[in-house]
């Protein structure tokens, strides 16, 4: 079995993500946070990108799914924060 820098990628991004959810689970972060959706969307996207290169459709559906619900979590962020910053 070849080790590729592609599987190092993967393997920080299960780190984020499994982190990211061990730190929510820990009370250490919060769901509506930045951080918890950028975390998760990183991770993700890593692990997407060490799929290019071992590809492996449900695992690629799953992050797809992932990144997208991060991004969701990171524009519904912004709404909030410029949604504070108005009624301030």
């Amino acid at each position: 079995m070849d080790y590729l820098w592609a599987d190092s990628l993967g393997i920080v991004g299960v780190i984020l993500v499994v982190g990211t959810y061990l730190l929510l689970q820990l009370n250490r972060i919060n769901s509506y946070s930045l951080s918890y959706s950028l975390f998760n969307g990183l991770g993700a996207l890593l692990i997407l990108i060490s799929l290019i290169f071992k590809f492996n459709v449900s695992a690629f559906i799953i992050e797809l799914f992932w990144v997208i619900i991060s991004t969701i979590g990171v524009i519904r962020y912004f709404k909030r924060k410029k949604q504070t910053e108005k009624s301030s």
